[in-house]
């Protein structure tokens, strides 16, 4: 099918190759322009083949730097099968260091299937979707809170309704080696790049590794480290590319965040000052914070309290919020296999 995007690559061709997707997309000045969407293909003979991705939101930098080394480091001669590195999906979004792209505000993440004969964002997710993804065994989406939120550093796949594919999902968001992972249940149609993974029948894994619209020696550690250790459980490379070998700190903690509940939303304008940090293991009725108006200095600050118990897996940086924003979240421990 034509998906509204244009490329040159050989997917099965072994070397090294940097191109870009084409999306032509006429605009004021430039009536025949193209977005360009860096994307590098590492192939070396049959054997696994994954497809990185970062950038899917523009302000999420810890992959898409990540995988910039990575573009650099991998050699060909030493891996064994095909790694597809999409290092910002979302390139005009990058460019502009928004989460949504300035040219259709679109958001990559909630765009698919897409349409090849939309804008922007939506034919990139249709390439994607039907073209890119099924062409892969994996495919990795990386993440971070972005420039208004901090994240605990956590693994996430979304539910598949076919049992096997499930369990091996599973274990290959365990083989991650990162503290925290939760499954996701937002159904066959979910607009997500993991959703689009499972209806393209391949594997899907993502993770939050930071946030901030910041990279800090903690944030890229942990990228480096998980996007090696990926590497290395499908038997692509032999040792850590990125970073040095490192074991598990310890048996993934599995999380559920599935109720509104969960968290805690401004109802009006004010500033939102935390009580607790990213990690903390809080209780019902525990205080998050407190929300102050600063508009009405006679007005005491109200205290916001957790609805449910859970651990604080991600927070509002921005102190000044309006109704909607989501302030604090705080996810469900569970036994999970």
């Amino acid at each position: 099918m034509h998906t509204g995007l244009v490329h040159r690559l050989d997917l099965e061709r072994d070397g090294k190759v940097l191109d870009y997707l084409s999306i032509p997309f006429s605009i004021d000045r430039s009536p025949y322009f193209q977005v360009k969407v860096p994307i590098c293909v590492v192939r070396n003979g049959d054997g696994p083949s994954v497809l990185l991705m970062a950038g899917n939101h523009g302000d999420e930098y810890e992959g898409e730097l990540a995988l910039a080394r990575l573009i650099r480091h991998l050699d060909p001669a030493k891996i064994r099968g095909r790694v597809t590195i999409l290092p910002m999906a979302n390139a005009p979004a990058v460019m502009a260091a928004r989460r949504r792209s300035p040219l259709d505000d679109g958001n990559l993440n909630r765009a698919f299937p897409g349409d090849a004969k939309g804008r922007p964002t939506s034919r990139l997710a249709c390439f994607l979707e039907n073209e890119l993804f099924p062409r892969h065994d994996v495919v990795f989406d990386i993440h971070s809170g972005g420039t208004s939120m901090e994240h605990l550093p956590v693994a996430l796949i979304e539910r598949d309704e076919d049992a096997g594919r499930h369990q091996r999902t599973m274990a290959l968001m365990k083989a991650l080696g990162m503290p925290h992972g939760f499954v996701a249940d937002n159904g066959a149609a979910a607009p997500t790049s993991l959703g689009a993974a499972r209806r393209a029948g391949v594997i899907g894994l993502s993770g939050e590794f930071g946030g901030g619209g910041t990279a800090t020696v903690d944030s890229m550690a942990i990228t480096a480290r998980t996007i090696d250790n990926l590497l290395v459980a499908l038997g692509i490379v032999e040792g850590p590319v990125l970073g040095e070998r490192q074991s598990a700190s310890g048996p993934m903690r599995m999380m559920s965040l599935t109720r509104h509940s969960q968290g805690i939303y401004a109802t009006r304008r004010g500033w939102f000052e935390p009580a607790v940090r990213l990690g903390d293991l809080v209780a019902a009725g525990q205080l998050a914070g407190w929300y102050h108006d600063l508009e009405r200095l006679d007005v005491a600050e109200e205290e916001l309290r957790f609805a449910e118990p859970g651990i604080v897996i991600s927070r509002r940086l921005h102190t000044m919020c309006e109704a909607g924003d989501c302030l604090i979240q705080a996810a469900e421990l569970v036994d999970e296999t």
